[in-house]
């Protein structure tokens, strides 16, 4: 029978990645389970958006970041995304020298629940989660999202990360603006944000990537805690560095409009002053300029 054509090109692409991971460096127990996988290597190597988005944001014991986030891209990335699952990107928060922050997309809960039973239950983690571990002072800081509009997610259709082994930082630094609220995020929220505060970001050279609520389903994989019964707005802008993030937040702030009218309507809508993650995007990174 004839594939079609994007069936075709997704295990075509995948086939490739499988035997260009399968002969340098992943172990055999991960080469086992991605041909075990092929076809949720495929779609996760073809698919370009993932509704469902975690915000992870990991506290490491001090001079533990480098170890750490050489383990991760060495380790927990493929053998993520052969189940289903995608690695957004991961990042060091320029803030706080002892954090990891990491984004991890699925296309449902359902697939959510399954893909982490697969991953943490499964030969790879079980080999490295105690080398792992050994770096956390907590991991428990998890934001559980869900897109606030069907084309509101990351769009990672020309997305690359670079090979295993690289070493060097991709350009860019992504800024997530996080607003907390009483209760859960609504459409009226939703709406200010595109009609309001979008434009007048744009008119300061602030162009968000993506923008995403809490998913207020509950956590279907109690295993990996989240942050439960909190209702959060995230946005997410790139920035070609933090002198570019200050300049266009300074323009932004300068603006009458912004200053005596759309930041007040914002501050009255919230629980508390929004909170600002300053990210730089680790060598192999998904997601950078």
């Amino acid at each position: 029978m004839k594939l079609p054509r994007r069936a075709f090109l997704a295990r075509s692409v995948a086939g490739a990645a499988l035997a260009a991971l399968v002969r340098s460096q992943i172990p055999a127990a991960a080469a086992t389970a991605l041909f075990r996988n092929h076809e949720a290597f495929a779609e996760s190597m073809t698919r370009t958006t993932y509704p469902i988005v975690e915000l992870r944001q990991y506290t490491l014991l001090p001079n533990r970041f480098e170890p750490f986030a050489a383990l991760f891209e060495r380790e927990f990335i493929e053998t993520q995304e052969v189940t289903g699952a995608k690695v957004i990107g991961q990042f060091h928060d320029l803030d706080d020298p002892n954090r990891f922050v990491w984004l991890r997309g699925f296309t449902d809960m359902d697939a959510r629940a399954r893909q982490l039973q697969e991953f943490y239950g499964g030969p790879v983690w079980k080999t490295h989660r105690d080398e792992a571990n050994v770096n956390f002072t907590d991991t428990d800081n998890v934001l559980l999202l869900h897109t606030a509009r069907p084309q509101s997610g990351f769009a990672l259709a020309r997305a690359k990360r670079a090979p295993m082994g690289a070493t060097q930082s991709p350009h860019g630094l992504l800024v997530a603006t996080i607003y907390a609220f009483d209760e859960p995020v609504n459409d009226d929220f939703v709406q200010f944000f595109e009609q309001k505060l979008t434009p007048a970001l744009h008119k300061a050279g602030i162009n968000p990537i993506a923008y995403v609520r809490t998913e207020e389903s509950p956590n279907n994989f109690p295993r990996l805690p989240v942050r439960e019964h909190e209702h959060v707005f995230v946005w997410f802008v790139l920035f070609d560095d933090a002198a570019d993030h200050r300049r266009r937040t300074a323009a932004l702030d300068a603006s009458p409009n912004w200053r005596d009218w759309i930041s007040q309507d914002l501050r009255h809508r919230l629980k508390s002053d929004p909170q600002t993650l300053r990210l730089a995007p680790t060598p192999r990174s998904l997601l950078h300029l």
